[in-house]
């Protein structure tokens, strides 16, 4: 007798706890395996990984970052987040909303933990007035992203101690 289980006893052994509902898509899908909110996009496979973010501005440009190039990030709920890119430069990607780390409806992902954290968020973007006032307190919202590079860690700390007080220890 064999001690492998039938695909049948797989799937019914490994039924996500919020039933089909875990199965549904966030509330835009742009592609095969790729999902959205209005803050942002996302790799909906659990094992899946982007190899960049892109950072979307209000006026219509971008910026990518690698995240290969991503370290240490912070989360504050009261300032935001701070991510910090190093390549040829150090970049700071300051991200201020609200509901950042609040699951999405489906509850698989969210930006912080599920969703940067497992290099599965594909863009990020600053959301327009009329976007953020939909959402509410539903889901995250993009305020604004600040970016900013430095070559030496008196001007970052300087521009921390300006800009996101919080995150200055």
């Amino acid at each position: 007798m064999s001690n492998k289980s039938s695909d049948h006893d797989r799937t019914r052994n490994h039924t996500p706890p919020g039933g089909i509902s875990a199965y549904l898509q966030a509330k835009e899908v742009e592609a095969d395996g790729v999902a959205s909110c209005k803050a942002f996009g996302y790799l909906r496979g659990i094992r899946d990984q982007a190899t960049s973010i892109e950072f979307r501005f209000r006026e219509g440009n971008s910026i990518f970052f690698p995240y290969g190039w991503m370290g240490p990030w912070k989360h504050n709920p009261s300032e935001g987040l701070l991510l910090k890119f190093s390549g040829d430069l150090v970049y700071l990607v300051l991200i201020r909303g609200s509901n950042l780390e609040k699951p999405l409806n489906e509850g698989a992902i969210n930006l912080t933990n599920a969703g940067l954290q497992r290099h599965r968020v594909l863009w990020v973007r600053e959301m327009s007035e009329d976007d953020i006032r939909q959402v509410g307190e539903t889901g995250p919202t993009i305020d604004s992203i600040d970016v900013a590079e430095f070559e030496s860690h008196a001007d970052l700390k300087e521009w921390l101690t300006k800009n996101a007080p919080a995150f200055v220890r």
